[in-house]
């Protein structure tokens, strides 16, 4: 992995923040305290990001290239999008990582330290926070209307095959 110094406030590094869905609409003042507290990292192919298990407060936003998701060792899903945010669940609830990172080809992210939303004024850790908890919500009912479609599938084909085992057709 390859790491860069914590970022400036730079007009290249506030377009990188641009990117990501949800922050567009935030004055650039308070997304600078992002990037104050952000690096940018490079990972090869099939480097690990994230260990299930491990406990930090590293938040991740995609800016290139791809990451899978895997839990247990099963890929989950493969973050693909400009923006995707990964690494969330355990800096919402200081949690273990509940699941692992890896690169999909090279991968490109800005990573930003959670943990120092303390070290900042007060008016900059409240921008800080709704920042980040905006952008939380708004993936999470993102990925939760995904896991209800997959779970609705899932249920329709439970009562497809249940239905077929209990057709007198299937009996000889």
């Amino acid at each position: 992995m390859k790491e860069s110094k914590f970022l400036k406030e730079n007009t290249e590094n506030l377009e990188k923040l641009l990117i990501i869905p949800g922050l567009q609409e935030f004055d650039l003042k308070d997304l600078g305290s992002i990037l104050r507290r952000s690096k940018i990292r490079q990972y090869d192919n099939e480097e690990q990001i994230i260990q299930e298990g491990d406990h930090d407060a590293l938040l991740f936003f995609l800016l290139s290239g791809g990451v899978r998701i895997e839990k247990g060792g099963k890929k989950i899903t493969v973050l693909k999008r400009r923006g995707d945010m990964f690494g969330e669940m355990s800096i919402i609830d200081s949690s273990d990582r509940t699941a692992s990172a890896f690169a999909e080809g090279k991968a490109v992210c800005l990573t930003t330290d959670a943990s120092k939303i303390e070290d900042l004024s007060k008016n900059d850790r409240v921008a800080f926070g709704y920042i980040l908890y905006r952008i939380f919500t708004e993936i999470l009912a993102e990925r939760l209307r995904k896991t209800t479609e997959k779970l609705i599938k899932a249920q329709e084909k439970i009562e497809q095959l249940m239905a077929q085992k209990k057709s007198p057709s299937n009996a000889l």
